[in-house]
């Protein structure tokens, strides 16, 4: 039994050494060098979704700045525009919208150099919309036919967005990955009864949840940190 003892003691201080330096070296890299990483971004994925779309197109980029450990500051922007023309309702809009959050990379940085990550994030939206005139016909059930305007009107769109996705290293500085999204809007009731068809950022305004997906093709500045 005392043997026994013995020997599970002498195997859990070799694990706890093991741990203990391993601690100390993940240590010894953040407090040596955890350098800094500015990376600014473009969605590559719009620009085909703008040819393959007719009624709206979207432009988005990004920049995201290394804080400390596992967080990412992030900021995106873009703009965009819809137009909907049906034969009994045409009308578009604009907007730009403003996004920021954190990203919290999966995978621990084993080397200052290393920075690609896999991630999952958090992200508020804001979008400033213009919907210009609309004009409408509708039938009266009586075979009469009723023409009209909706006047032009601005709107503001809130939501917070759920993230997730991949950002590699394809050679010195530059980067591509993809970004998957869960967004959920806030003040929908807003718009009233004609709402924004398409919104750059978030997605159609008549739904309350929508889902996106970003290709980002990314260039990075780094430096060391300071000694």
């Amino acid at each position: 039994m005392s043997k026994f003892i013995f020997n599970l003691l002498f195997v859990l201080s070799t694990f706890s050494l093991a741990a203990q330096d391993r601690k100390e070296d993940s240590l010894l890299v953040d407090k040596k060098d955890s350098g800094h990483l500015l990376r600014f971004s473009f969605d590559a994925s719009k620009l085909l979704l703008n040819q393959l779309v007719d009624q709206r197109s979207v432009y988005e980029f990004g920049v995201d700045y290394y804080v400390k450990g596992a967080i990412y500051a992030v900021a995106e922007t873009g703009f965009g525009r819809s137009n909907i023309d049906y034969p009994d309702l045409k009308y578009t809009t604009t907007n730009t919208f403003f996004r920021g959050g954190i990203d919290k990379s999966l995978f621990p940085r084993k080397k200052p150099q290393d920075w690609g990550m896999g991630f999952f994030g958090l992200r508020y939206g804001v979008g400033f919309i213009q919907r210009k005139e609309a004009s409408y016909s509708t039938n009266d059930g009586l075979g009469t036919i009723i023409m009209g305007t909706v006047p032009s009107a601005t709107f503001s769109a809130h939501w917070i967005e759920l993230t997730g996705g991949m950002k590699l290293e394809l050679f010195h500085g530059f980067f591509a990955g993809w970004t998957v999204r869960a967004k959920f809007l806030l003040n929908q009731k807003s718009f009233g009864d004609l709402k924004p068809a398409y919104i750059a950022g978030y997605g159609a305004g008549e739904k309350a949840t929508a889902f996106d997906y970003n290709f980002f093709l990314s260039y990075a500045l780094r430096w060391s940190a300071q000694k």
